[in-house]
């Protein structure tokens, strides 16, 4: 399968990906709702500056997107409601639902260690367990922050990767079933209103934020059902703004509005009615990792960011039974190698 790059998403098949920019939620051991997209990463394929990126990403392929040191970033996925897709996602080769190193096809009859699309329609951090993630925050590469850093012992790869599979043939309809047979999908995500060589630090990788409330949901359809023959995948790299000015020629997007002044302004959360489609076990590798803050204070470090609580009312948090819907995209990307 193709993956294809337009509209700041991409689209593997009907299946549309995309990277939100977000509240960082305060890490004070509190569990919040589901913060809102405040607009999508731009996203820039790494074969059209070939001769401007680190001299590792021409190999492995994939995009970039700029995030700014602690932002955070969550990822939604979009399919017709009857073709459903499983999705694999990784942070600096390290699985995020399951903390073990990168294996690259479903295993029937092992932990389910991916999402399936729908009824998995974001995912906002590693899993935590018991309903639990932690938010994707972006940290430099070298410090030991990131997931990747502390599970692995190294810092090599950073980024996000992500596989997804198509279903075996016969096991879904091909085509629109009948009206009146499923449910309808409908969009909930909500928004608010030439190159030097990389600098050292300028790659990152993905650190633990704070805890919200966020199902991963267990295959309803069996690990047989995924064809490991008809795949594809993406290699998501993550810059700081300076160096994707320098790769680029643009200046990446503002930072975003603080979740403290976002909630003053008294303005939405999310939620989804959800509890009936269960939650995938815990991994205690991924229970075991350190936040941002937690890494701060081992370094000796004196507050670095804003972790006061935010009180959220219950007013503003906003439920739905409903999915996004896919869009269409153009522009092919490439895939590489990702052994080192």
């Amino acid at each position: 399968m193709d993956v294809r790059l337009g509209h700041d998403q991409i689209t593997i098949g009907s299946l549309s990906i995309a990277f939100h920019r977000t509240l960082r939620l305060p890490d004070d051991g509190n569990d919040y709702p589901l913060p809102p997209s405040l607009g999508r990463f731009p996203i820039c394929r790494v074969e059209d500056y070939s001769d401007r990126v680190p001299a590792t990403w021409p190999a492995h392929g994939g995009v970039f997107i700029p995030m700014y040191q602690r932002e955070a970033a969550w990822i939604s996925f979009a399919t017709p409601h009857w073709l459903p897709r499983a999705v694999k996602v990784a942070v600096g080769m390290v699985n995020a639902i399951s903390g073990e190193p990168w294996r690259e096809p479903v295993v029937p009859g092992a932990e389910q260690d991916y999402l399936v699309c729908p009824p998995q329609p974001w995912l906002d951090g590693i899993n935590a367990g018991e309903g639990i993630v932690r938010q994707f925050v972006a940290m430099p590469l070298g410090m030991g922050y990131t997931v990747e850093g502390q599970v692995s012992g190294e810092e090599q790869f950073g980024g996000i990767q992500l596989v997804v599979f198509e279903p075996k043939a016969g096991r879904f309809p091909t085509v629109p079933p009948p009206p009146g047979r499923f449910r309808v999908a409908a969009e909930f995500a909500p928004m608010a209103e030439a190159a030097s060589a990389p600098i050292e630090g300028a790659e990152m990788g993905i650190a633990a934020g704070g805890r919200m409330e966020q199902a991963i949901y267990p295959d309803p359809h069996g690990a047989d059902t995924w064809d490991n023959t008809r795949t594809a995948r993406v290699y998501v790299h993550i810059v700081n703004s300076v160096l994707y000015e320098q790769i680029t020629g643009r200046k990446a997007p503002e930072t975003p509005v603080t979740a403290r002044t976002y909630a003053e302004h008294g303005l939405p959360w999310f939620d989804l009615y959800d509890e009936h489609l269960g939650d995938v076990a815990r991994s205690d590798t991924l229970a075991g990792v350190k936040s941002v803050k937690e890494v701060d204070t081992d370094k000796g470090y004196g507050p670095q960011q804003d972790d006061r609580p935010v009180d959220v009312p219950d007013h503003v948090v906003k439920k739905a039974n409903v999915l996004p819907q896919p869009a269409r995209a153009k522009d092919v990307v490439a895939d590489g190698d990702w052994s080192r």
